[in-house]
């Protein structure tokens, strides 16, 4: 869907501002993200960037909500594994579950598949099923020595089951994998491995010594939350949740 020329350039802050904020700040990235939600709710990237802005708020529902109608706008199969994790949020595991064994999973590219392989083995710890989690996330993927965008997540999320089962020594050393594998810091990996040392870490920093920046984005993010109110109240919002009802608003 194409949209007039100012208008586009509005969605377009708003959506430059929800990527950057959601993990920082996924609060004020919502706020953005409904605007934008607002402006262009027939917008399938717009869907997304909401869907994604109320899955970083655990706003389970409204986020699978969104999801559900961004896909079936683009007829793409991307968001099917944050969508069985949504159900897993709303308390669903056994329908993420159901999702991990449906044709879509096969129609995944390797790191969508590896995603949804994360999703079905947290599934499993939802329902207690530690051991089933274990086996979930044994793979080719998690075998190989081949770093990957994925590989520290699988890796991790392989010693956190590891160590709910009570197999520490095997945790440790794929903690120890997971660091390796993490340059960028995306997983917690070395507080783990440092808590099974018993080391401790001391916080050294006061609290005053918060981001500067932090008050002018909030501003921002207020003032452009204000102006949402401004708009033409004609502007369509395409109220599409699923047909079938099974999403809770």
């Amino acid at each position: 869907m194409s949209l007039p020329k100012t208008l586009a350039e509005d969605v377009a802050r708003n959506l430059v501002m929800v990527a950057r904020l959601i993990d920082e700040d996924p609060e004020e990235a919502y706020a953005y993200a409904r605007i934008a939600l607002r402006l262009a709710s027939r917008v399938a990237a717009v869907r997304e960037a909401a869907g994604f802005a109320a899955y970083a708020t655990q706003k389970y529902a409204e986020a699978l909500a969104e999801f559900r109608a961004a896909r079936r706008m683009t007829g793409s199969v991307d968001l099917w594994p944050v969508m069985a994790d949504c159900e897993r949020g709303l308390g669903r595991p056994e329908r993420a579950m159901a999702m991990a064994g449906e044709p879509e999973v096969q129609k995944l590219d390797k790191a969508g598949q590896v995603e949804m392989r994360l999703v079905a083995a947290g599934a499993r710890r939802d329902m207690g099923q530690i051991d089933a989690a274990i086996v979930t996330l044994q793979s080719p993927e998690l075998a190989s020595n081949s770093v990957q965008p994925w590989t520290p997540r699988l890796r991790y999320a392989y010693a956190d089951a590891l160590l709910e089962a009570g197999r520490e020594d095997e945790a440790r050393e794929w903690f120890g994998k997971a660091l390796e594998a993490d340059k960028d810091g995306s997983t917690d990996a070395s507080d783990r491995l440092a808590a099974l040392d018993g080391v401790e870490f001391v916080d050294v920093l006061g609290d005053d010594e918060a981001d500067e920046d932090a008050p002018a984005v909030r501003d921002d993010a207020r003032e452009a939350v204000g102006a949402e109110q401004d708009l033409d109240e004609d502007l369509d919002h395409d109220q599409d949740g699923p047909a079938d009802g099974s999403v809770k608003g």
